[in-house]
């Protein structure tokens, strides 16, 4: 992989990869003055196919569908298969399910989030980290002190939507919004397969190098967004797991930020999945992309069960 390409990589991951749990309002306050001082133009319609999987036995079926948590408006992908198997499915099944509180979701990030050892972030970066971290801060419009009680994993997610929203992508566009409204609308059941305190909570208890590396590395991708993103998104509408893999996991090479957020997941979700199967029905079950693409995907760790995922057409 070339240095240009682990750029990419390294923050589109955090688009079709990362946990969800800083969706909706949160997103959207965060990514609000970007996405405002970029102004809206009129979307134009893009059909995409994303890839769908069916695993399923005598009386159950479950389909897996890769999500994008983010997308530019007027992508048409809620079609064919997808749509079939949405409108043919008893329930839905996703990472984590958007909370009616939201008062308890932000103390949730605050007691989190916030550093508790009295160590200012920027304190925690060195020499030309400290200056690019600045710089992305500046180019955003957001004072220096602004993240400073701040664990470097929450502001790894702030800056990264800060620069989703830059290069057009909105959280009401994405997957789980649009899936998750629908799901209401037509009162279909769902389930999480993660509460929110345990999404943070995967990024909570990084090792402080992990989290200060993967705030480096994406203050160093930042300027490569629309570029990442584009090409991100549009292997997803293409239906190539294989592109995605390639541009989602292998950026990823902090063994430890790799289990926390892909690895040890997609290990419980397949046993979800296995024990899921003991029920008879159809579930549609939706996960960030990156989570159906490439080695150690929910796919490799269903093999374990001796189940195997069909790519249906």
């Amino acid at each position: 992989m070339t240095f240009a390409h682990f750029r990419k990589s390294a923050l589109a991951g955090a688009l079709g990869l990362g946990l969800i749990g800083f969706g909706g309002a949160q997103a959207q306050e965060a990514a609000a003055p970007v996405a405002a001082a970029a102004g809206e133009a009129a979307p134009t319609t893009v059909q995409a196919d994303p890839a769908l999987w069916l695993v399923e036995d005598d009386d159950t079926k479950i389909y897996l569908f890769g999500t994008v948590h983010m997308l530019k408006p007027g992508i048409d992908w809620f079609a064919g298969p997808v749509k079939a198997a949405w409108d043919a499915s008893d329930s839905a099944v996703f990472e984590v399910l958007p909370g009616d509180d939201q008062a308890a979701t932000v103390a949730t990030f605050q007691r989190l989030g916030t550093d508790q050892t009295g160590v200012k972030l920027r304190d925690r970066l060195e020499g030309e980290d400290r200056s690019q971290y600045e710089a992305a801060l500046t180019s955003f419009g957001i004072p220096y002190p602004t993240f400073d009680s701040f664990e470097p994993w929450l502001a790894t997610m702030n800056l990264s939507l800060l620069g989703f929203a830059k290069a057009g992508f909105d959280p009401n566009s994405g997957v789980e919004n649009i899936l998750q409204a629908k799901a209401k609308a037509a009162h279909k059941p769902m389930i999480g397969l993660e509460t929110m305190e345990e999404q943070l909570g995967f990024l909570d208890s990084l090792p402080m190098t992990s989290q200060v590396k993967w705030l480096n590395e994406t203050v160093d991708t930042l300027p490569d967004a629309d570029e990442a993103m584009d090409e991100m998104v549009s292997d997803w509408a293409a239906g190539e797991p294989e592109k995605l893999a390639e541009l989602l996991n292998e950026g990823m090479n902090d063994p430890v930020l790799r289990k926390a957020m892909l690895t040890q997941r997609n290990e419980n979700w397949a046993k979800w999945i296995d024990h899921r199967l003991e029920q008879p029905g159809t579930v549609f079950l939706a996960v960030g992309s990156g989570h159906l693409a490439g080695a150690d995907s929910v796919q490799d760790q269903l093999k374990r069960y001796g189940l195997n995922a069909v790519r249906v057409e």
